[in-house]
C-alpha cells in the first residue's frame, strides 16, 4: 500500500501542461454503479460483455450493467487489486498490491490459478501475441512472460518500477515505467529492442489498429509512438498527470483520464478531441470499452462504474435500482437513501436471491450464513453473529473485515451515528416478512 500512496502522491505533485481550446462538456450522471468500499482502480470487459471492476478494497466485482446490479464479488488479494484483464477464453485474471496474480475461470469464487514471482505489487498484464502466455509487469521493475502451466521466464526488465505492458497488434510488445523509460520489442527474425525515453512518467498503455501505441503520461500528454517508437503526435490536455488510456475495438476512439483530467474521448485517426466528459469521479483510474464500441465504464475515486455513450459523451443509466425493477419502500426516509449504496448488491424480497450478496428479506433474527441457496465464505459460518439493528449498526460502525473477517462484502463503512441508525431502522422495517 505504500507504493500505491507513493504512486498517488507523485502524480498529484506533477505539474499542468499547455492549455487548448475547450471541447464541448459533456453531461454527467448523478449517480452510478456503488459496490466498491473504495476507489476503482482497475476494470475489464469480459467475453459476454459484463463488466469487472476492481480497487482499492481488494475486491473484484462482476457487474450486469444492463441491469444496475453485481452478479458476483470475487475476493483473493491481501489488498488493492491494481489492474484487470479478460482473456480470450473467458477468464479474468488479476494482478495486486500483494505482488500475486490470480486466474479466475468459471463461476468458482476462488482461482483457477495462482501465480507468483513478482517481488513487489503487480502493475500491468497483457496477453502475448499467441493467446496463450500472460505477461505482467511489476513494481520490481520485472517483466514476466508467463506458460499456461504457471512457469515463469524473465523478459526485458526496468530499473524502475514498471507502470505499464501491452501487446501491439502486429505482436510488438511495450513496456514502460516510472521514469519514463519506454522499451519496445519487434516481432521478426531478427528481433530488436528499441528505447525511448520521455521526460515523464508513463501511467497507461494501449495499441492502436495501426501498429502503434499511444501512452498516457504524468506530465498530460497523450503521445502516439511508431512501430519505430518514434513519437508521431502528441495531444496535451490542460489538466495535467494522466493516470490511464483505452483504445474501442473498433480502433476509432482513445479514452484517457487523470487526477484533474475529466475523461476525454479523442478520435484515434484525427488525434482531435471530440469531447469532455466533466463531473464527479475524479480522478479516473480506470477505464473500459464495451465490446461493440458503442460504451464507456469509468472508475475512479468516487467508488462509482459509470456509463457514457461513446458518440455523444452522455451518460446512460443515471440511477441503479434493484434488481426487481421495484422502487424502494419509503424512498424519501433517510434510512432508504443511505441503503441505496448497497442495492446493487443485495435485495430486499425473497426473490431477490440472484445478485453478489443474499437477500435481506427476513434478516432480522437470523444467524449469519444461514440463508439457503446463497454460496457463503467458510470463515462466515463460523461467526456466532445473530443480525439484529444493534449488530447491523456495528457492522458498518467497525467495516466488514474488521467485524466479519473473511466476508466478501466490499469494505464498507457509515461513520455517521445518525446515518447508521435510520438505515437499520429502515431494514427491520422493510425486511420483515
Amino acid at each position: 500500500m505504500i507504493v500505491t500512496l507513493f504512486r498517488v502522491i507523485a502524480l498529484a505533485s506533477i505539474a499542468g501542461c499547455l492549455l487548448q481550446a475547450a471541447p464541448v462538456a459533456a453531461e454527467t450522471p448523478d449517480a452510478g454503479l456503488r459496490g466498491h468500499g473504495g476507489p476503482i482502480r482497475a476494470m475489464a470487459v469480459l467475453r459476454d460483455g459484463r463488466v469487472a471492476s476492481a480497487g482499492f478494497d481488494g475486491a473484484i466485482i462482476i457487474w450486469d450493467v444492463t441491469a444496475n446490479r453485481a452478479e458476483r464479488v470475487l475476493r483473493f488479494h491481501d489488498t488493492a487489486v491494481n489492474v484487470l484483464l479478460a482473456r480470450a477464453d473467458g477468464c479474468l485474471v488479476s494482478g495486486g498490491e500483494d505482488g500475486r496474480i490470480a486466474v479466475w475461470c468459471g463461476a468458482g469464487t476462488k482461482p483457477a490459478q495462482v501465480l507468483i514471482g513478482h517481488n513487489g505489487p503487480v502493475s500491468s498484464l497483457t496477453i502475448a501475441q499467441d493467446q496463450q502466455r500472460l505477461v505482467s509487469g511489476g513494481w520490481d521493475g520485472s517483466v514476466k512472460v508467463w506458460m499456461r502451466d504457471g512457469t515463469d521466464q524473465e523478459s526485458t526488465g526496468h530499473p524502475a518500477p514498471v507502470t505499464s505492458i501491452f501487446t501491439g497488434s502486429t505482436g510488438a510488445f511495450l513496456s514502460a515505467s516510472q521514469d519514463g523509460r519506454v522499451i519496445l520489442s519487434t516481432p521478426s527474425e531478427t528481433s530488436r529492442i528499441l528505447t525511448l525515453q520521455l521526460p515523464a512518467s508513463v501511467n497507461g498503455a494501449a495499441a492502436l489498429s495501426n501498429g502503434h501505441f499511444v501512452l498516457a503520461c504524468a506530465d498530460g500528454v497523450l503521445r502516439e509512438v511508431d512501430g519505430e517508437l518514434k513519437i508521431v503526435r502528441r495531444t496535451e490536455l490542460p489538466d495535467g498527470a494522466l493516470t490511464t488510456v483505452a483504445v474501442s475495438p473498433d480502433g476509432r476512439t482513445i479514452a484517457t483520464a487523470g487526477m484533474r483530467t475529466p475523461v476525454t474521448l479523442i478520435g484515434a485517426a484525427s488525434g482531435e478531441v471530440r469531447s469532455r466528459i466533466l463531473g464527479p469521479g475524479l480522478p479516473i483510474w480506470a477505464l473500459a470499452f464495451s465490446l461493440d464500441s458503442r460504451e464507456l465504464y469509468t472508475g475512479g475515486e468516487d467508488r462509482s462504474v459509470r456509463r457514457f455513450d461513446v458518440a455523444t459523451g452522455t451518460a446512460i443509466g443515471t440511477s441503479i435500482a434493484p434488481a426487481n425493477k421495484t422502487e424502494l419502500p419509503e424512498p424519501k426516509d433517510r434510512g432508504a437513501q443511505v441503503f441505496r449504496a448497497c442495492i446493487a448488491c443485495h435485495g430486499l424480497t425473497a426473490a431477490d436471491t440472484n445478485l453478489a450478496g443474499p437477500t435481506l428479506h427476513g434478516i432480522m433474527g437470523r444467524r449469519i450464513a444461514s440463508l439457503p441457496g446463497y454460496a457463503f465464505s467458510d470463515p462466515l459460518k463460523k461467526l456466532d453473529i445473530v443480525w439484529t439493528p444493534e449488530t447491523i449498526a456495528q457492522l458498518f460502525e467497525v467495516g466488514p473485515a474488521l467485524y466479519t473477517p473473511g466476508t466478501k462484502m466490499p469494505e464498507q463503512r457509515i461513520t455517521d451515528p445518525t446515518d447508521r441508525q435510520a438505515l437499520v431502522d429502515w431494514l427491520a422495517k422493510v425486511t420483515t416478512p
